[in-house]
């Protein structure tokens, strides 16, 4: 699989006043977008959430999310070590993604650009 880079998950109550941080701290301009309940802003290698702590609660369980070439690659990969997929391949808005927990316990969300997400 090929990687090419790495996201931080971090959720907020403020999402407003993190932005203004994060984008003063990183350069760059946030991407904001929502994923059911929990508005999300992509902001230089940070992912901030904020929203119901339910949906919190499971966000905060993934470590990191992983950026790849392709989804199916990851899949394939992931499988062959022994991890565990929790969710996906599924469509998103950007492209496709999937949830896999680690053989040593460690969940991550990877994530592609390919054709397929959802328009």
């Amino acid at each position: 699989m090929d990687i090419l880079g790495t996201s931080l998950r971090v959720c907020v109550g403020d999402l407003n006043a993190a932005i203004d941080v994060y984008e003063r701290l990183t350069g760059a301009e946030a991407i904001r977008f929502q994923r059911g309940g929990v508005a999300v802003a992509a902001v230089g290698c940070f992912f901030l959430m904020s929203g119901p702590e339910a949906e919190l609660s499971v966000l905060r369980k993934i470590a990191a999310t992983i950026a790849v070439k392709d989804v199916d690659d990851a899949l394939a990969d992931l499988t062959a070590v022994g991890a565990d997929i929790i969710a996906g391949p599924l469509p998103t808005p950007i492209g496709r993604n999937l949830v896999a927990r680690h053989p040593d316990g460690s969940v991550f969300e990877y994530v592609d650009r390919n054709q397929g997400g959802e328009a």
